[in-house]
């Protein structure tokens, strides 16, 4: 009777391992896919790899006056946030900590702080549209960020298209707005370099692999300084009326 009654030890253990064998198998997607992030933060390879483009084919007006250079500033440290409360954003992210949801709306208010600042030479349509593109550019990147770490890779292919999409919109916005100064193929370059490097340093943090990600940082922080340049010095070049 009792025999008859009693689960052979073969199906609890076949039990017990699925769920271990489910509960391996989602880290080891979401790594590969980390794997095939890296691999798209890093499309080209030997010395192109290292040489960012886009800013060296753009003339840039040097500040010379009080205003000018306030501008300057003002510019650089809109941007300075744009890349630090980005980096904030990916490791209270990846640690999965309860400040992210502070750090994602300092990091949406920064957006907003950009297109205001455009707003007295492209007026109040441009200041919105600007910050408008540029909450879509965070927003994707929070996406791509959700898909690699749980390991969807459809969910982030979809959303890294999307992205890279946003980032030519942006380009295409500025080089109309300002031709002259900001061509288009330059400003497109210049984006796809800040993506690329942003997916590079997202990847090392998911990866666990700090020291990469710090350096990944220092890279990301140096070039987006030279786009701020480039982005104040093509307005104080079509607006200098504004700057005497």
């Amino acid at each position: 009777m009792n025999s008859e009654h009693t689960p052979s030890p073969a199906p609890r253990a076949a039990e017990r391992a699925a769920p271990s064998r489910l509960a391996l198998a989602l880290p080891v997607v979401a790594l590969a896919l980390v794997g095939v992030l890296l691999l798209w933060a890093f499309p080209r390879t030997g010395a192109d790899a290292a040489q960012p483009v886009g800013l060296a084919h753009t003339h840039q007006v040097v500040p010379r006056t009080a205003k000018q250079q306030a501008f300057h500033d003002q510019m650089r440290k809109l941007w300075e946030d744009h890349v630090t409360w980005t980096r904030l954003a990916i490791v209270t992210f990846a640690d999965g900590s309860a400040g992210f949801s502070a750090t994602a709306g300092r990091l949406l208010q920064n957006q907003s702080d950009i297109g205001v600042a455009i707003t007295p030479f492209y007026g109040d349509s441009g200041g919105r549209r600007l910050s408008a593109l540029l909450h879509d550019h965070i927003s994707i990147a929070v996406e791509i960020l959700g898909a690699a770490k749980v390991g969807d890779t459809a969910a982030f292919t979809s959303a890294k298209a999307r992205w890279y999409a946003n980032a030519n919109d942006i380009a295409d916005f500025l080089a109309a707005a300002n031709p002259r100064f900001w061509p288009d193929s330059a400003m497109r370059d210049d984006m796809r370099v800040h993506l690329d490097q942003t997916l590079a340093e997202a990847a090392h943090e998911l990866a666990g692999n700090y020291p990469a990600s710090v350096a990944d940082y220092e890279v990301v922080h140096a070039h987006i300084l030279q786009m701020a340049d480039m982005l104040s010095s093509g307005i104080i070049g079509a607006f200098p009326s504004s700057f005497r």
